[in-house]
């Protein structure tokens, strides 16, 4: 059962296929690597471009010989679990190795600069220096944006900006600050934290000139032929806000014919969109350079791609079940007090719910190279789900200026509670919007999205 589940699937960041072990150095990397990423499982005598399974002749001297390869050849030393499994007339190796706790691992003869592997795709990569104190940051529990930038003083805070920013929540103080971790106490002295000052800093893009955003709108579904562009170098909370509106700009905007009346409604809904670029944001490697944050509008789609890979030992599945490891935890504890994020690990499964119950196709998310990338398509599969309930409070809002959960709650007969509970989901699936200060605000409005025309 284990090789038929096995041979069913691809090679992939959890899984190789090896012939046999005539290149051993091949064997090794991989076994590196997903010692260093996130785990993955190797079988041997599986011909890794058709999967015919030719089995190992000598299954206890490969297990041995093996066994040998990996003690002689890693470093730290590393124990994967090798087991023989019997296969019809035949016999394959089977090698699964867990994400360690030990990592980085290397190839000895390569030495630990130069023989550091991880995981991308079904590839094995050579580690760079940014990635290799990456990799020694997780296993420490460090977060890099936590760290303090004893270069600096805590005036590199503009205090103004995030005391504005915080306006509507609290009145924000110095000891926030230190709460938050955008300044830390290092040698007797205050200083600003990395997070501290990818968010607030004066002075940001000089020491970070990648942590922006780009956004594009390309015509057809490559990117061709540009129709319209954005560089977004505001503070990252702003350049949410730019990127957002920049969005809805080139969103398309779809019409259906409902009751003999005609309707709008968004192509993809906008607390998707909304989680999908935070993610970004809040999930970015800001240790790399070269490439900011970056947007594009397609025909078809919206693919928002961020510097940095999952943070190792989680995998796709994992993200789409909801695992979650923030990777900047100083921004990640920002974003969650100004309410642009609420229990960490549950964004993209709001976003992915967002769009099922918009009847869009499911999100696509991979990891392409050394960057994460979140795809949402216009493509709907179905209509947006909605039941009879649903559909009365969409109808009462529909061609109003905004109507109050109490009278809500009064035109459909349930409680204030219920109806409240009731009104988020609309809001979180694009079918309602809110208006007000805020979502505490409590002269707040309601209106359809889907508006007569």
């Amino acid at each position: 059962m284990f090789l038929e589940s096995i041979l069913a699937s691809h090679e992939g960041k959890t899984l190789e296929f090896k012939r046999d072990l005539s290149s051993p150095a091949g064997v090794v990397r991989t076994i590196v690597a997903f010692a260093n990423t996130s785990g993955g499982i190797l079988v041997i005598g599986v011909d890794d471009k058709t999967k015919n399974v030719r089995g190992v002749t000598s299954p206890l001297d490969t297990e041995e010989k093996l066994v040998n390869i990996v003690s002689d050849s890693i470093y730290p030393l590393l124990s994967p679990d090798i087991s023989v499994v019997p296969w019809r007339h035949t016999q394959i190796i089977s090698v699964e190795v867990f994400p360690s706790s030990s990592r980085p691992h290397h190839i000895r003869r390569e030495g630990p600069d130069k023989g550091v592997y991880i995981r991308v795709g079904s590839s094995n990569r050579r580690a760079d220096a940014a990635l290799i104190a990456d990799l020694n940051r997780q296993v420490r529990s460090e977060s890099y944006d936590e760290q303090p930038m004893p270069a600096l003083s805590s005036e590199a805070i503009d205090f103004r900006v995030a005391s504005e920013l915080f306006a509507g929540v609290r009145r924000l103080k110095l000891a926030d600050l230190l709460t938050l971790r955008m300044i830390a106490k290092h040698q007797n002295k205050t200083v600003p934290t990395i997070g501290g000052v990818l968010l607030f800093g004066i002075d940001r893009q000089n020491h970070f000139p990648d942590a922006w955003i780009q956004a594009g709108r390309f015509q057809g579904t490559d990117r061709s032929k540009i129709a319209d562009s954005v560089l977004l170098h505001s503070h990252l909370i702003g350049a949410i806000d730019e990127c957002i509106a920049f969005i809805r700009k080139h969103v398309n905007v779809e019409s259906r014919i409902d009751d003999v009346r005609r309707r709008d409604r968004w192509s993809i809904p906008l607390p998707a969109i909304r989680e999908a670029l935070i993610n970004s944001v809040v999930h970015a490697d800001y240790s790399q350079s070269g490439a900011p944050i970056r947007v594009s509008i397609f025909d078809d789609r919206i693919e928002f791609e961020n510097p940095g890979l999952l943070p190792f030992g989680l995998t796709v599945d994992d993200i789409r079940r909801g695992v979650s490891k923030l990777r900047n935890r100083a921004i990640g504890r920002v974003f969650h007090a100004l309410g642009l994020i609420e229990q960490w690990g549950s964004g993209v499964q709001r976003m992915i719910g967002a769009c099922q119950d918009a009847g869009l196709k499911e999100p696509q998310l991979e990891e392409i190279g050394v960057h994460f990338r979140v795809t949402l398509f216009f493509q709907r599969e179905r209509e947006p789900q909605v039941d009879d309930l649903d559909r009365t409070i969409i109808d009462f809002l529909v061609g109003g200026t905004g109507r109050s959960t109490n009278e809500i709650a009064t035109k459909i007969d349930r409680s204030t509670r219920a109806t409240r509970t009731r009104l988020a989901s609309l809001v979180e699936r694009g079918l309602v919007r809110e208006i007000g200060t805020s979502p505490r605000d409590p002269k707040r409005k309601y209106i359809a999205v889907n508006i007569d025309r």
